[in-house]
């Protein structure tokens, strides 16, 4: 007998006797029952433990992240007991693995605090996940219902207005992560940003693990970023920007140097994945009231959502980030240095941008989701991208992205300005293809090596890194596979 296996009781008549009944019978698991519009549905990955069926794994996650504890309580029948109790409606195996299952789990609303994704994730993923009866546990998805997208503000500006900011349109941003990301000075600091902006970039950006330490505090960073910013705008004619990390040990810390980014005239700040839902719903907020651009970095997130059978998805980390509201967040690249199956790398784009996004298990996406008037949030390739892939990055990604190529516009052999100018010349070649109706994914590479006969630093750029890629399987990939339908 396992631990959550008990001797057979009549549910009907022994429901509120004392001692330990299963889940199942307690009102858990509700096989017939239709999800109303108003629900919070989840789709769980289990991996029950030897003995223990699905369907009662499936009622004891629905029970413990809801109203249940181990044994009957007598003071469920002071509430509407039945109202608060998640129900897992349907239990489905993962085809080809056995011993795993698709768990869907409905919860009413009425479980939740409005606009707290600090409740939510307390409520949906803070205490299941230790479960004895369970092997392994994994959230692969949920639907937000429009009820509660409605409770939250969403991102400060979105996709639309960061476009009007910057006047630019109609091709990805770029941008570029300083290198090294530790140990340069602030001058120095200052002169990768200014060479990175006036080679062609948008962007250039402070990585998530430099904050203010012994070789360069926040405010000497800050400002000699800024006069970079301002001189490569000059000397441009365009709107640049540098993505000032305010991430610190405390929220009045990162209120300080937000203030102090926005004195000094930033038009963009970012936080990292790591100081919290609440922290960074806070600076969601004030970047609403300050007409402040906000990235979030998602460090982190690899310890919980990369591999497949425990933890956390990423789609649902950006479900959650799109609630409390950012305007851009990492979300994979598919061709770089960095876990991403190119189908869920595209349920993730999709998730961060669309304003309705239907189930598609090649995806990775379980339920219809409708985020209503909530605008879309900008997602950021980066880790290991270059120019030679620009007709990839395209081609997956869409132009609604911020494409950063770091080491790929820093390591460049002619100077940083020049790998800037090469990645620039890149995207505006491929983005022309694309305009002019031809087939950019198929004919990249031969589109790019002729932009390389005049323009030197793309030349370069493809003769360094042309032959690089990441090519190592997934480990998070979809649960389906496309088949060829007979004609």
């Amino acid at each position: 007998m396992t631990a959550i296996e008990t001797p057979p009781r009549d549910a009907a008549t022994d429901r509120w006797s004392s001692g330990v009944i299963p889940y199942s019978q307690m009102g858990y698991w509700e096989p017939d029952y239709v999800p109303k519009d108003t629900d919070v549905l989840c789709a769980f990955r289990i991996t029950p433990q030897d003995g223990v069926a699905p369907e009662e794994a499936a009622a004891a996650v629905a029970g413990e992240s809801s109203t249940a504890t181990w044994t009957v309580v007598w003071t469920d029948r002071l509430t509407a007991h039945e109202h608060y109790q998640a129900k897992a409606y349907k239990v489905d195996p993962v085809p080809g693995t056995p011993g795993q299952y698709i768990a869907l789990i409905a919860y009413a609303l009425d479980l939740f605090e409005e606009g707290s994704i600090a409740n939510l994730t307390s409520s949906i993923i803070g205490n299941v996940f230790g479960f004895k009866a369970l092997r392994a546990l994994r959230l692969e998805d949920m639907r937000i219902p429009l009820h509660y997208v409605n409770t939250f503000q969403g991102p400060p500006h979105g996709i639309v207005m960061e476009r009007e900011y910057l006047n630019k349109y109609g091709r990805p941003l770029l941008g570029a992560t300083t290198k090294p990301k530790l140990g340069l000075s602030a001058r120095n600091y200052g002169r990768v940003v200014y060479e990175a902006l006036r080679g062609g970039l948008d962007f250039t950006k402070d990585d998530e693990n430099i904050n203010s330490q012994p070789f360069m505090r926040w405010r000497d960073r800050f400002l000699a970023s800024m006069e970079a910013v301002n001189k490569a705008m000059a000397e441009t004619g365009e709107i640049k920007g540098h993505y000032l990390n305010v991430t610190a040990g405390d929220m009045e810390s990162m209120y300080e140097r937000a203030e102090f980014a926005k004195e000094i005239g930033s038009v963009i700040i970012m936080m990292d994945l790591t100081v919290g839902y609440t922290a960074m719903t806070s600076m969601s907020k004030w970047a609403r009231r300050n007409g402040v651009l906000l990235h979030l970095h998602r460090a982190g997130h690899g310890t919980y959502t990369r591999q497949k059978t425990h933890g956390v998805s990423f789609r649902v980390i950006a479900k959650w980030c799109r609630l409390l509201g950012v305007d851009h967040m990492h979300a994979g690249t598919v061709v770089g240095k960095l876990e991403g199956d190119p189908n869920m790398v595209r349920g993730y784009y999709d998730t961060l941008r669309d304003g309705f996004i239907p189930r598609d298990p090649l995806h990775g996406i379980y339920f219809d989701q409708d985020w209503g008037s909530m605008p879309g949030v900008m997602p950021v390739a980066s880790g290991g991208i270059h120019a030679g892939q620009t007709h990839q990055l395209l081609h997956y990604l869409g132009e609604d992205a911020v494409l950063q190529f770091g080491g790929g516009t820093i390591g460049h052999p002619m100077g940083v300005a020049a790998g800037a100018t090469a990645n620039r010349t890149a995207v505006e070649l491929i983005v022309q293809a694309r305009n002019e109706g031809r087939d950019y994914f198929t004919e990249g590479p031969e589109i790019l090596r002729a932009g390389g006969r005049w323009c030197a630093p793309l030349r370069a750029a493809l003769d360094v890194w042309g032959d690089i890629s990441f090519n190592y399987e997934s480990t998070d990939t979809p649960d389906v596979a496309t088949t060829a339908t007979p004609a």
